[in-house]
Formats: structure tokens, sequence, C-alpha cells
């Protein structure tokens, strides 16, 4: 019997009961401890009490410390067998068994944290805060561990954690088991297991077609476009997990050039002739994307970047500078809310302001402040910003007109902004973003100083 059929067939069973749902009630939703315990399911609930119960004992034999590593991992996969064919609302209800039935034993973790708090300051701390720290660690840690033993197991967690994440909001009882998923893929995604991979024109197809799929930044139009982006005068790399093969997490596009880029339209032109890699003094990085949704909060594009602006120095000697050319994706909506209404009137059609127009001027200057003075939390209220700022590198200078684009119009009006990475100043940017200070170059200063 192929695996996952077991599972399918004893739920094909009870099936016919998620068709007639009870009548809806108004009062908040049960706990899967309430569930389990009961003989009816209510309107909303997608899985009746027996068939939770039926989901619940297949997750505990994946667990169960009796079970090898091995058996434990064919019986994780026979369930994603059957997960994959679940409807969303089934699926739901597998989330909230892993994020309630698999918690900590609340009775343990305060026993260990007596005894640990009893035991600071003696010869016995370190032994208390290793039962402390087995207290705390889950069943559900387990059951993860068992998924990602088999073949695909990573693919599956990845991907259910990317379907779960819009549902926290709505649902708070299954913000342990995000959190638990983020902590684990933080270690199993840490970038020493990570492998930095050139993407060419002759790479596989399959991969430069991941490029088109996932690309974030600047859409790509054709496979003209997508050439030109990995033409001799640029670069493209990708973070790669032994366990994702083919599929970029990230990947960052290089133009290699003798100057600092103003606009993204020469960029992008397909027609345009390659730059000269022997002249080239400039490494712009026009385009940085995610790929894995599921990996939201994982961070590597730091060292992304360090590992990039390496392999390109020791590639390319004559390299001197390291910047991107960015958006400011938020920039209108920020305004929108602030700026005076006749000036953003004016805004309407910001590409036919001329040199010395006023309302250019105002702009460039709205954008310099929010650049370098906007803050949420100490932190750059720009998304993009807050990346870049946070490998350590500073505002630089800002491009009219950069992005012609009507997705660049509508965020920022065209504006594009490069951020500079001073390889020798990292650090004493990251110190002054952790003080509230944004690094900023005079130029910026000037516009709105």
């Amino acid at each position: 019997m192929k695996a996952g059929d077991w599972i399918s067939r004893g739920m094909a069973a009870l099936r016919p009961q998620l068709d007639t749902p009870a009548p809806a009630s108004a009062v908040a939703p049960r706990s899967t401890s309430e569930r389990l315990k009961a003989t009816l399911r209510r309107g909303p609930e997608a899985l009746s009490p027996r068939a939770l119960r039926r989901i619940l004992s297949e997750l505990q034999a994946v667990v169960d410390p009796r079970v090898s590593e091995v058996e434990g991992a064919r019986l994780a996969h026979a369930f994603a067998d059957w997960y994959a064919s679940a409807k969303a609302e089934e699926r739901r209800d597998c989330w909230l068994l892993m994020s309630e039935q698999f918690a900590p034993d609340a009775a343990e973790v305060k026993a260990a944290r007596e005894q640990y708090e009893a035991a600071i300051g003696t010869a016995e701390e370190a032994q208390a805060e290793i039962r402390l720290r087995r207290a705390f660690m889950s069943p559900r840690t387990r059951l993860l561990q068992r998924f990602a033993g088999y073949p695909d197991g990573m693919r599956f967690l990845v991907d259910l954690r990317a379907e779960l994440l819009p549902q926290l909001k709505s649902d708070r009882r299954l913000l342990a088991l995000d959190a638990e998923l983020e902590g684990l893929f933080s270690t199993w995604f840490d970038v020493g297991f990570l492998e930095l991979q050139r993407i060419s024109w002759d790479s596989p197809a399959s991969l430069v077609e991941k490029l088109i799929q996932y690309e974030a930044v600047h859409d790509i139009r054709s496979w003209a476009d997508v050439k030109n982006r990995l033409d001799s005068d640029r670069r493209c790399y990708g973070f790669f997990h032994p366990r994702l093969p083919g599929e970029p997490l990230i990947f960052v596009e290089v133009a290699l050039m003798d100057r600092m880029a103003d606009s993204i339209t020469p960029l992008l032109d397909e027609a345009g002739p390659a730059s000269d890699t022997a002249r080239a003094s400039t490494a712009i990085f026009y385009s940085i994307s995610s790929t894995q949704r599921g990996l939201k909060g994982v961070s590597f594009g730091d060292s992304l970047i360090k590992r990039v602006v390496e392999t390109l120095k020791a590639e390319f000697p004559r390299l001197k500078t390291f910047a991107t050319l960015s958006p400011i994706p938020t920039l209108r909506s920020w305004m929108n809310k602030r700026a005076p209404a006749e000036l953003l009137a004016a805004l309407d059609d910001p590409l036919s302001l001329g040199p010395k127009s006023p309302h250019r001027a105002q702009l460039l200057a709205w954008a310099a402040r929010y650049l370098a003075r906007e803050t949420d939390q100490g932190r750059p209220c720009d998304p993009v910003a807050r990346f870049h700022l946070g490998n350590g590198a500073r505002v630089e200078r800002l491009n009219w007109g950069a992005d012609p684009s009507p997705k660049g119009l509508k965020q920022s009006f065209g504006l594009m902004v490069n951020y500079l990475y001073d390889l020798k100043r990292l650090d004493k940017h990251r110190a002054m973003l952790a003080r509230g200070e944004i690094p900023i170059a005079g130029a910026i200063e000037d516009l709105y100083g």
C-alpha cells in the first residue's frame, strides 16, 4: 500500500461527517482538548472529534519515543501524503493539534524552574539549568524534527509555515507552532549550511525559470530580459540548502559598472551593450529577492551580500565601490498621510517636473527626511532601508526619475536610492543604527536640512 494510503482510507470513512456540519455556535472556538473529548463537532470546525482523535493518534505515532528515527520519518511521510490532499480547513485543524497537543508539560516546566531558581549560585546550578532546558523542549520540536527526517520533509515544513503565516493574526493559538518552526528554521538554515552558487545563462533552465518566478523587485518580462540580467557584465548569486536542491532561498542581481547607477532603465535595457568588465570599478546590487515565504524571519541577506562582495573582489580586483540601486516601496503611502494635499496633487505626474521645479525639490526633501529620520520603534520605516541599513550600509544618494515604471511611480514617484556598502565602516554604521542614528551621506542631509 502506498505511503499515506492507510491514513487516507481511514479518513475517507470519517469524511462524510465533515460535509454535514452541526449548527454554528456563537461562543468562542473550542480548544482541541475540548474537541477531542466531545462527540459532535460545531459548525465552524472542519474535523469531527472522531476524525480529530484519529489525526492526533497518527501524529503521536510519529513522535513516539519507542519508534526509530527511520520509522518515525516514514510515518511522518505518510501523514504528509494525506495532508497534501486535505482541505484547507482540515490542515488548519492539524496545525491546532500540533500547537496545542504537543506543548511542553506545564507542571514539569514549573518544577524545573523552581529547582533552577533554588540552585542559582550553588554547585547544582548548571545541572538545574540543563533540567530546565529539557523541560522547555516540547514534544512539538521532536515532531517537527521527524517531519524533517524524510527526503522532502523540509519542503513540507517550509510550505506548511508559508500557508500558516497569514492565519496568525486571526488565530493566536497557532503562534506556538509558528515560533517553533521559525526557531528550527533559524538553525537548519544557518548560513554555515548554505552554499553560494552563481546563477548564469548556462545554469539549468529549471533554475533560470526560478529567477523569473521569484523576482520580486523588477519583474522579468521575457527570456530576453533574463538573458540580459545574466550577461557578461552581470552576476547573479543565490544561497542554496542541500535539502532544497535547485531552489534558491534568496538571490541577488549585480551589475558591474564604472560608476554608481542612477537609473534602473539602462540596467533593464535588453538592447543595451554590455559594459567592459575590465574597467568596472563599481558593483551595483539592483535586485535582492527572497523566495520562500515560509522562511520569514530567518535572516541570511546580510551574509549573502558579504559572500557576494568577497566573491566579486576575488574575480574583479578593480572593484572599489559596492552599492545598491534600491526602490523606496513605502514612500508614497507614507507621504499620502503627511504631505500637503497641494504637493500631492502637483506630484500626480512627477516625471514632468523640471530640474528647477519647487515641487521636485519638495519631494526630494520629503524623501530624504523619510529615509534619514523616520523610524518605527527605533528601526527605519521603509523595509528596504531597514534591510540595507541593518547590514551596515548608509543612505548615499537619491535619484530622480530612476524608476519610471508604473510600479516605481506608484510606490515612490519614480525615486530610487543608492545605499553604499563602505566595507571599512559597516560596523560603525551598525553601531549608529543601534543608537537610533541612521547613517546618511552629506548629500542626503543637505536635501532636508
